[in-house]
């Protein structure tokens, strides 16, 4: 569980160095059948933003945290990217794609944790 600590601390950095904003943490290990441990939702005010977003994340976890994602979704045109660690599944939307989608609300059964934008 430690690993996975770690990793969720670089990816938050890692948003949190390109200024993303709305960045949530969605506990799912108390939910039976969940599609991975935990979720870190952010989104960006563009495509350039959310493009740049999912490479500070990739660079942060590679080099502090000695992780790479399984798979990457969603970068040619993003307005959504979806980064798959197994155990973190990130998601960076555009606004829109965000509300669209309501994450958050899908898993209401989980903890869900509020994480503050650093300005």
């Amino acid at each position: 569980m430690n690993q996975t600590k770690e990793l969720i601390r670089t990816i938050v950095k890692g948003l949190q160095d390109k200024k993303g904003k709305n960045i949530v943490k969605v506990d799912l290990t108390n939910i039976s059948g969940a599609i991975c441990d935990y979720m870190i939702i952010s989104e960006g005010n563009s495509t350039t933003q959310v493009s740049a977003l999912s490479d500070s994340v990739w660079e942060v976890a590679r080099k502090e945290a000695n992780e790479k994602p399984q798979s990457i979704d969603g970068y040619r045109y993003a307005q959504w990217i979806g980064m798959d660690y197994g155990t973190v599944l990130v998601h960076i939307f555009l606004p829109e794609q965000r509300r669209f989608y309501n994450l958050e609300n899908l898993w209401a059964d989980s903890n869900v944790e509020s994480i503050p934008d650093t300005d």
